[in-house]
């Protein structure tokens, strides 16, 4: 049935509204947003013809809020409704809801979202269908010949309610983590086990289907970079398959088309499979919806997966011939969470976002790099979501000049705000592991020897040379800022004395906590750096300095800092160093108790399990938070007692906010009264 849109409303945020606000334009449909309170000021709502507020902060009380959002599709005068991927995509009674009330689902029919969203049916389906899977496993039955396990939320992805077990003792705590976690980010919180494949590959199949019977498989994706399950590179084609040879991709499509086919599916679709080394693959699941990683078919197609949806949308067939794929495109995801501090999620204001990218949201016309991002220079970053910023997307004739290209547009990139996974993205990409195709999933394992290990791919990109250009610049810029918003004598230049004196010097600390201090003397020849006699200094302004070495190789570094706080920003060539200022003297109201456990990250307190007074022993997890979606646990860090507890659950946390202190453990020799004692 033929149905014409003219305005869309899609029923979520950050960069996938704006993915399909692009689309829409360029098709000439009118577009509506909506947002919850922190997401007032994002560029998703600028994007649209029109915004519809979702009064509240948390997922539940906005985004899968079937009913508000239908409100307010039917306040903007929109006709269809277009789910993104999370929240409410796969969703089934919200299909349903959007259907009874006379607008058009831009997706799969309810009943095939049903037939997969329940991953243990969907598996039941796909078995008899004849596709292989990996089989179920009864948490009630589980013993050690069934580990490991994985524990994976039945109606949603993106690693949310998945655990690994490896210890049958474990098994209880990790069901509750995970059902919990599944229950907040999906309103579903029934989760399920199968085996656990320790180094797979994950392979995914995108699909189109009409409502006339055609099928499209648009090429194959790997997606094997993860970190907690969560895809961290996806690329088109897969390495695997290209390796393996043209016969696993032709057996991958034949099993993608089936499983479409079994279900009676129409629009866009994922099939996703396991893979190990040989090519033998089983089922994995089938995303009824839009994935992140769709631009990198898009790129090797030349398709707009978006486009099709609404065209399928409103009746038309699929062309004759399917797209063919050319050349190799790498996406990479841009989170805001530290990798080296167990990929803690990081909130706050952005100062500046900046990369020079070809396109964003669309096509590219040749070899080059795609963007697609939530946020912009004045941004917030909300603790309420998941803390992924943009998707980086390159395309180029071969995979290596993709991973270049890619590596290169990130290395120089401005983001200045909080931590984010950069550094390690840029050394992925540069990784021999990595430009072989030879990844899987467990290539971010912490002791990877293929890569060096974590520690390896989280360094910073920043060498000490280009750390210590980046002190140099800080301190030489902040002392021309200074002497610019002085009131006095302001063209004295920065450290003058009227008589030979020491140098001036200013000292920053680096994200590790280690601390840096620059000297410098203004002389009638210029700045001189006593501690660096090879470098000159060329000129110096308060948002740039110009260095040169022994050889003449001259650097600029571009130095910002902002009013709010005490960080600075110096970039260089093809690096970034965050400094921090160290104060001159130290606030002793910023100096923590001994024993104090902190806040790592800003969020909510889900669970608490000790009281004051309690003993508590290394390692023993005391607190639960919650913060972008996924759960984090707060141990012991040594034996003792609870001296001080200083949150419940649902209290909202900043970073550092205490939360408890833990005292020198109670010799149980020594813990009688006094009387008992001089007895």
């Amino acid at each position: 049935m033929s149905s014409i849109i003219t305005r869309v409303l899609v029923a979520n945020r950050g960069e996938i509204a704006t993915r399909v606000f692009t689309t829409c334009r360029a098709m000439g449909i009118g577009t509506v947003a909506v947002y919850s309170d922190p997401d007032a000021g994002s560029p998703h709502v600028r994007a649209a013809d029109l915004a519809v507020r979702l009064p509240g902060s948390t997922s539940v009380d906005t985004y899968l809020r079937a009913d508000t959002i239908i409100a307010a599709a039917r306040a903007a005068d929109a006709d269809a409704i277009h789910p993104g991927y999370g929240f409410l995509s796969e969703n089934a009674e919200f299909a349903q809801a959007v259907l009874d009330a006379g607008l058009v689902w831009i997706g799969p029919p309810p009943a095939a979202i049903a037939a997969m969203g329940s991953k243990v049916n969907a598996k039941k389906l796909m078995s008899d269908a004849g596709v292989p899977i990996l089989g179920d496993i009864d948490p009630a039955t589980v013993g050690d010949s069934d580990l490991p396990l994985l524990i994976k939320a039945s109606a949603g992805g993106g690693g949310r309610g998945m655990r690994i077990v490896r210890r049958v003792g474990d098994l209880t705590d990790q069901v509750a983590a995970a059902r919990r976690e599944a229950e907040s980010a999906f309103g579903d919180p029934t989760v399920f086990c199968e085996p656990y494949v320790e180094r797979g590959h994950h392979i995914e199949v995108q699909v189109l289907a009409d409502e006339h019977g055609a099928v499209w498989t648009v090429g194959e994706r790997e997606c094997s970079i993860q970190r907690r399950h969560q895809k961290v590179v996806e690329e088109a084609p897969a390495p695997l398959v290209e390796r393996v040879g043209e016969h696993m991709r032709e057996e991958l499509y034949a099993a993608a088309r089936t499983a479409v086919e079994a279900i009676g599916y129409t629009g866009a679709g994922t099939v996703e499979f396991l893979a190990d080394e040989t090519g033998r693959f089983y089922f994995l699941e089938t995303n009824t919806r839009l994935q992140v990683e769709h631009p990198v078919t898009e790129l090797t197609t030349g398709t707009d997966l978006v486009e099709w949806q609404l065209r399928i949308a409103m009746g038309e067939h699929l062309d004759i011939e399917q797209p063919r794929t050319h050349g190799a495109a790498i996406e990479v995801r841009l989170y805001a969470e530290d990798p080296a501090a167990d990929w803690q999620p990081q909130s706050g204001h952005v100062y500046a976002f900046d990369l020079d990218a070809a396109t964003s949201f669309g096509p590219l016309s040749g070899p080059g790099v795609r963007l697609d991002s939530s946020i912009a220079g004045g941004c917030d970053i909300s603790t309420f979501y998941d803390p992924m910023l943009a998707k980086v997307i390159s395309w180029a004739p071969t995979r290596r000049r993709a991973a270049a290209m890619l590596a290169r547009t990130l290395a120089g990139a401005t983001i200045h705000g909080p931590v984010t996974n950069r550094d390690l993205l840029v050394n992925i990409l540069r990784d021999t592991t990595f430009l072989d195709g030879k990844t899987d999933t467990g290539y971010l394992d912490p002791e990877n020897p293929d890569t060096g290990g974590l520690d390896t791919l989280a360094a910073p990109v920043a060498d000490a040379d280009a750390v210590q250009l980046a002190a140099i610049a800080a301190a030489l810029s902040d002392a021309a800022a200074n002497r610019a918003a002085a009131t006095v004598l302001s063209t004295l230049p920065a450290g003058w004395r009227n008589m030979a004196s020491g140098p001036a010097h200013k000292s920053y600390r680096l994200p590790d906590d280690t601390e840096i201090t620059v000297r410098y003397r203004n002389t009638r020849d210029g700045i001189v750096l006593p501690d660096t006699p090879g470098r000159s200094v060329l000129s110096v302004d308060p948002h740039e300095v110009v260095l040169a070495d022994e050889q003449g190789l001259r650097r600029v570094v571009r130095v910002a800092r902002y009013d709010d706080g005490d960080g600075v920003y110096a970039d260089g060539p093809g690096w970034s160093v965050r400094l921090r200022r160290t104060p001159r003297f130290v606030d002793p109201a910023a100096v923590a108790r001994p024993g104090s456990l902190l806040a790592p990250m800003p969020g909510s307190v889900i669970r608490v399990a000790v009281a004051q007074g309690d003993q508590v022993v290394a390692g023993q997890p005391l607190i639960w938070l919650e913060a972008m979606k996924m759960e984090h646990t707060i141990a012991a860090p040594a034996d003792g007692v609870v001296t001080t507890l200083a949150v419940e659950p649902g209290r909202q946390l900043s970073v550092g906010d205490v939360l408890a202190v833990i005292g020198p453990a109670i010799d149980n020799e020594d813990s009688g009264s006094a009387e008992e004692k001089t007895a």
